[in-house]
């Protein structure tokens, strides 16, 4: 899959950092690897290496540039032809404050086993939210803060 250079924040030999493609939630990076793999047993032990530094990396710049609530790391995805890759998904306070007004949601409540408190959340929930919502609703909500153009831009500053 080609990356549309604007997209692109960071580079190395064996890897690709960019914005996610078709979701508008600013920061919500994408970590892949340049070899056409879903395997990490696959890759050579150079690209391995590379890696934990740049998961490490990834959520630091984040982490301090854009200072979410939560930040969500993680490899989904099975489709043959796409490049191992890992999500970064910055859940900001004011994401989360969408995720309890909108009802939808609520109905995730009926189907816990465990007693929460009113304000507690899972990742997988809030993951489900950021993926409708910001990747998926052909209208979707309102970012707070920077665009994803301005955050592109500051972040491959913060990459250096």
């Amino acid at each position: 899959m080609e990356i549309a250079p604007n997209f692109i924040i960071h580079e190395t030999e064996h890897w690709i950092i960019n914005h996610h493609l078709a979701n508008t939630l600013p920061g919500y990076l994408m970590l892949g690897t340049k070899v056409e793999t879903t395997s990490l047993a696959e890759l050579s032990s150079d690209a391995l290496s590379e890696l934990g530094g740049l998961l490490a990396k990834t959520q630091q710049v984040i982490e301090r540039q854009l200072t979410p609530k939560h930040l969500y790391i993680g490899r989904y995805g099975h489709q043959p032809g796409l490049p191992i890759h890992f999500h970064f998904i910055p859940v900001y306070h004011w994401v989360e404050a969408l995720f309890w007004q909108d009802t939808r949601y609520r109905l995730l409540d009926t189907f816990a086993h465990v007693e929460c408190a009113a304000s507690a959340t899972d990742g997988a929930e809030l993951t489900l939210f950021v993926w409708r919502e910001f990747g998926e609703n052909p209208i979707p909500p309102q970012a707070q803060g920077p665009s994803i153009e301005e955050v592109i831009k500051h972040l491959r500053i913060a990459f250096g």
